[in-house]
């Protein structure tokens, strides 16, 4: 699911097209924002669907078999275990999956091989072969051939990575978040009724998370010079051009929270800025936050102007 530090990443990611662009609407931005943690969620929606389209093929499958010129007997008698898979069926009904298909437009139409690729890759697959003829099919049990479809196919095959790279901007970053949801989906989806069982949420707290991003964005928007000129004066010794843009904006982003989250503790904003920096900038930027932080940090609150409520908030 999304966690606080994929929050704080989307808000950079939107902070930085916010700075590159000519249009300063924030509005606009403040938009891009909620829909960018939306396209996660649809993501989601679409993964779904595939595994429900593979285990669909299986019937188009078995007549284009029975229909060959001279089909042998296991071409006649295909087994279409995948199809009525209890994982699938229930997927199949759930009335969370069908809003958001619904409401996402999913549909691999456009590129039917896709769905042909994933099932023939499976089909010669020595846990397919083992699936078919195993004699539990408890929804416990038809779970695991769906984890094969997707983590050694789904995640692992080029054609499919790409398609879904053109398809969601952020796939590559938004993948690790994907996952999590697919694990939370499988744990979820362990009662034989079908009613009982529910998709993963993708922020437990949404309301509390929408409040905390938007907020966040907000606030590093409308104090962008002055935490500029602050930073500045802590890298005097630096070339402004040899700062990478990254860090300025993840820096930024610290003393906004440092100063305007009152719940969140010092060390935590500090540990994950200095966390992000270690995936989306420069080798060096981790301990160069770290030590701009560390001084703008001492100076805020020599000036009062950090306000933590709660035991251990500042320390």
């Amino acid at each position: 699911m999304l966690n606080r530090r994929h929050l704080r990443v989307k808000v950079l990611q939107v902070l930085y097209a916010y700075h590159q662009s000519e249009n300063k609407q924030v509005k606009t931005f403040e938009k891009s924002l909620l829909q960018s943690v939306d396209e996660v969620y649809q993501m989601y929606i679409w993964v779904l669907s595939l595994l429900i389209e593979t285990a669909d093929y299986v019937v188009t499958d078995a007549d284009e078999r029975a229909n060959k010129y001279l089909p042998s007997e296991g071409d006649l008698n295909a087994n279409l275990a995948l199809h009525n898979n209890k994982f699938i069926n229930a997927l199949r009904t759930n009335p969370e999956y069908l809003a958001g298909f619904k409401k996402y437009k999913v549909s691999w139409s456009f590129d039917p091989e896709i769905v042909r690729t994933v099932f023939s890759t499976l089909r010669a697959m020595p846990e397919y072969g083992e699936y078919l003829v195993q004699e539990d099919r408890s929804i416990r049990a038809e779970k695991d051939i769906i984890k094969v479809i997707f983590k050694k196919i789904i995640l692992k095959n080029p054609v499919i990575e790409q398609v879904f790279e053109e398809k969601f901007i952020n796939w590559p970053v938004d993948k690790e978040v994907l996952q999590a949801l697919i694990a939370k989906t499988f744990k979820n989806f362990s009662s034989e009724n079908p009613k009982e069982n529910k998709l993963a949420e993708l922020c437990p707290n949404w309301e509390e998370d929408r409040q905390f991003i938007v907020d966040l964005f907000n606030r590093c928007v409308a104090f962008d010079s002055e935490y500029q000129a602050l930073i500045a004066q802590k890298t005097k010794n630096w070339e402004s051009d040899r700062i990478a843009m990254i860090d300025t904006l993840l820096m930024k982003m610290a003393v906004t929270e440092l100063v305007h989250f009152s719940s969140i503790p010092v060390k935590v904003t500090i540990n994950e800025y200095i966390e992000i920096s270690k995936e989306f900038s420069t080798p060096k930027s981790n301990t160069f936050i770290n030590g701009i932080l560390d001084k703008i940090y001492a100076e805020l609150k020599a000036e009062g102007k950090v306000r933590k409520f709660g035991r251990g908030l500042l320390e």
